[in-house]
């Protein structure tokens, strides 16, 4: 491949196995890189990928990381203290009293992320309607503020009630903490999240605190090292991140509000999917992203993307804001409805205390990795029955890069789990593969028939560097017809980064009966917030002209405590139409999420929301990658359960499968994933270099 004499966009995406490096010239032409993560520096793993791609002239980097979510997870975020008012010390600790394993009496509660003793009260107390009752304590408020600092936090949150419609107390001491220590990150939750709702709001606001000083430090030092690495000394090179709703932000704001940007990794592979799926026609797909960790879901629907106001980080499978809660840490911030499950290809299996086989969620990561990899893995993983059952190459990834010891993968998952459960090397680890599907598939479903969608009206687009050697037994288990394998699946999700447009969100609780609702002081609020944005757009440099503005509404049945959002479409349809149309297309999209409407019970607006977007530059590019340094082998021997047992079957490349259906079994090896293509299965080359795979009856 002719390397471009300029390539002026990268993005780069961490996963917690790799890193995935794009670069896009101005004449649409691509380079990658995949190299392994490194979690102790993973500017390292960066700077490696990039060594062989340089120097060429880069004028934008897009990132995509789990640097947030992992600290999160690892607890290894900043000692954090948090200011509430008097009375409300234990909010954290009582959240919403829900349980999200019904039957099982050895679960625990997450621990708060700030402890009981770095939580404190003033006195101060401003009611519903945003009067003061009584004003801030101010020389209570300044004591402490100073014991607290005396125990050397990090970081500080402060959450008063009912800030979100009166922030001038929490204000005031955002003032007085800033006159004691200037220096200290502070995250005031009428900045964070304005909006009712005490738990969630206090919640969310702890999570910025406890996440800015790591995040900001990770970026400040990848944005130093990028620009040493890359020569670039006449001024600072702009560095964006992704967002978890799907839209990028600076780096500067990334560090102010790391909470956007958790689900970073993961929304990247959706934005990609969306954009491919428009390119070719498709209206409906479900996504799936497996990489070495984890695999995650998500649902385009009619050409769009699905939207959730609210979900949870650390609790396991992340499943939105509809199903069971409880089980991490709530997280009121707009994101893609993503689903996750810990399924990836360094997935540990092992047999539970009832001798019972299981896949995860526990990860062997990049380091030591998989026992194949031989780089003091001892536990034997997803990649390792891949390996065992011939569907993976037994020799290296990667075009070579990565070796691979397939007798450490035999090795360990004969003496860890065939010979304990008496079977077959090869039964067990075709075993360990279904199980994987079947884990991965709680994540689809997640984020279809448990939001009223089938995914048998959806095509499944897989990617990620183990979704395409899973996809059709996932398919198979929902009862899917059709598979979309795109070109470099495996570097999927960092194309997305440089698909993405900057977003800019902001929410406003404004409660009121549908009903009563006043359609000029809609309107003008609706306005205001419209102002908010593009103000927030320009003062990251970003120019106001092209601005894009979306509006969209959270309402409920009156008493219920979730809500759902639905765009607004039209305020100048007249007040009655408006009201009425609006409340039904409510009542739809409730009876097809919860299965019921009311239609006599009124209907209750609780947040407007307005969505301001600035396009990027997006080169329309061929997905292409370096061709593999080894030579595809004539075929490799395969197993395929019991019933079908060992075949020979053949390795293509993506080029040598032609646009004419071809019947399995196969595989096409490439060099950032593999493509299995079982029996019962037809697949073929399209036009846009996807492979498209029909599953059998």
């Amino acid at each position: 491949m002719k390397s471009p004499q300029k390539i002026h966009r990268l993005g780069v995406d961490i996963g917690g196995t790799f890193t995935d490096i794009v670069l896009i010239g101005e004449d649409g032409a691509v380079l990658t890189q995949k190299v392994p993560s490194t979690p102790d520096n993973y500017a390292e793993g960066i700077a490696t990928g990039l060594a062989p791609l340089l120097p060429r002239q880069i004028t934008e980097v897009v990132h995509g990381t789990t640097v947030a979510t992992n600290t999160i997870l690892e607890r290894k975020g900043a000692l954090t203290g948090l200011i509430t008012t008097k009375g409300f010390r234990d909010v954290l600790e009582i959240g919403r009293l829900r349980y999200p394993r019904l039957y099982d009496l050895t679960w625990k509660k997450p621990l708060p992320l700030v402890s009981r003793r770095l939580r404190r009260e003033v006195k101060e107390r401003i009611d519903a309607n945003g009067k003061i009752v009584h004003p801030l304590d101010i020389e209570g408020a300044r004591e402490v503020i100073q014991w607290i600092l005396s125990q050397n936090i990090e970081s500080l949150a402060v959450c008063l009630i009912n800030a979100y419609i009166n922030p001038d107390h929490e204000r005031q001491l955002g003032e007085l903490i800033h006159e004691l220590a200037p220096d200290l990150p502070v995250s005031l939750s009428c900045a964070v999240l304005p909006e009712i709702k005490e738990y969630e709001r206090t919640s969310t606001t702890v999570i910025n605190a406890y996440l800015q000083p790591v995040v900001s430090r990770y970026l400040s030092s990848l944005s130093d090292r990028l620009n040493q690495q890359l020569a670039h000394t006449d001024n600072a090179l702009p560095l964006y991140v992704m967002q978890s709703n799907g839209g990028v932000m600076s780096a500067e704001s990334a560090a102010e509000m790391p909470i956007h940007i958790i689900e970073s990794g993961p929304a990247a592979g959706v934005i990609a999917s969306l954009t491919l799926a428009d390119r070719i026609g498709l209206r409906n797909v479900l996504t799936l992203d497996m990489g070495g960790t984890t695999a995650k879901a998500s649902l385009i629907e009619d050409g769009g993307i699905m939207h959730s106001p609210e979900y949870q980080v650390g609790g396991g499978v992340s499943v939105g804001t509809r199903l069971s809660k409880g089980g991490g840490y709530p997280l009121r911030v707009p994101a893609i409805d993503i689903a996750e499950v810990g399924a990836g290809g360094g997935s540990i299996v092992y047999l539970d205390t009832g001798g019972a086989l299981r896949v995860g969620p526990q990860s062997a990561g990049a380091v030591p990795g998989p026992a194949c990899y031989a780089l003091g893995g001892e536990e034997p993983t997803l990649t390792d029955a891949n390996v065992v059952l011939g569907y993976l190459n037994p020799e290296h990834l990667a075009g070579g890069a990565l070796p691979l010891n397939a007798e450490k993968s035999h090795q360990t998952l004969h003496d860890k789990i065939a010979a304990p459960l008496n079977l077959s090397t090869s039964d067990a680890a075709h075993g360990v593969y279904r199980i994987a599907a079947a884990n991965m598939a709680r994540a689809a479903r997640a984020v279809s028939l448990e939001r009223g969608r089938d995914p048998r009206e959806f095509v499944l687009c897989a990617f990620g560097g183990n979704g395409p050697l899973h996809a059709t037994e996932l398919a198979e288990s929902l009862g899917m017809k059709q598979i979309l394998i795109p070109p470099s699946p495996g570097l999927f999700s960092a194309f997305g980064l440089l698909y993405a447009d900057i977003a800019y969100h902001l929410v406003q609780t404004y409660k009121r009966l549908l009903t009563e609702l006043d359609i000029d002081e809609f309107k003008e609020t609706l306005e205001q917030l419209e102002i908010s944005a593009r103000e927030g757009l320009m003062a990251e440099g970003e120019n106001g002209i092209h601005v894009t503005l979306q509006h969209a509404v959270d309402l409920r049945y009156a008493g219920q405590s979730s809500e759902l959002t639905l765009p607004v479409i039209d305020t100048d349809i007249g007040r009655s139409q408006f009201f009425h149309t609006l409340g039904e297309r409510f009542a739809d999209d409730h009876e097809r999420t919860y299965g019921h409407r009311a239609p006599d019970d009124p209907i209750e607006v609780v947040n407007l929301r307005v969505t301001a977007t600035v396009p990027t530059a997006k080169s329309q590019f061929s997905y292409l990658q370096p061709p593999s340094s080894k030579t595809l082998p004539p075929n490799r021997r395969c197993y395929f359960g019991e019933e079908t047992g060992w075949l020979e079957v053949p390795v293509l490349s993506r080029e040598g499968l032609g646009s004419e259906s071809e019947g399995g079994p196969f595989i096409v090896e490439e060099y950032d994933t593999t493509i299995l293509v079982p029996p019962r299965c037809r697949a073929l080359r399209d036009e846009w270099g996807n492979i498209v795979i029909e599953m059998g009856t």
